[in-house]
């Protein structure tokens, strides 16, 4: 049974930094195509990096370029989300899925299997 533990949320100040970790078990990470989504309150998701499985190709949001970065340890089984300079509009809830479509697409509707999802608040 596939699934996700997030973890790394929580209150930070703004320009401060958070990374997130989501721990897979019962497949590997490696060769799989895995991306963060977000939600914001009265928002829909949103895909803020993907990684291709198929080539290691990434994909940032243009509201995460130059400060995020997604990251995999093959031997943690284990996906990262590491993000600096956050502001305040990077409030939301952070979920980690997987999905083959996530190599073409980093879109929510795309992923097959979702996380439960980690709560990141920036705020002063």
């Amino acid at each position: 049974q596939l699934a996700f533990v997030e973890s790394g949320g929580g209150l930070v100040q703004p320009g401060g930094s958070l990374r997130l970790s989501c721990a897979a078990s019962g497949f590997t990470v490696d060769y799989r195509s895995i991306g963060w989504f977000r939600q914001a309150p009265g928002k829909e998701h949103e895909g803020v990096s993907c990684i291709s499985g198929r080539d290691g190709s990434l994909y940032y949001a243009d509201s995460a370029k130059g400060r995020f970065t997604i990251s995999i340890d093959n031997a943690k089984n284990t996906v990262y989300l590491q993000m600096n300079s956050l502001k305040p509009e990077d409030t939301a809830v952070y979920y980690c899925a997987v999905g083959p479509k996530l190599s073409r697409l980093c879109v929510p509707d795309v992923a097959d299997y979702w996380g439960q999802g980690t709560q990141v608040t920036v705020s002063s």
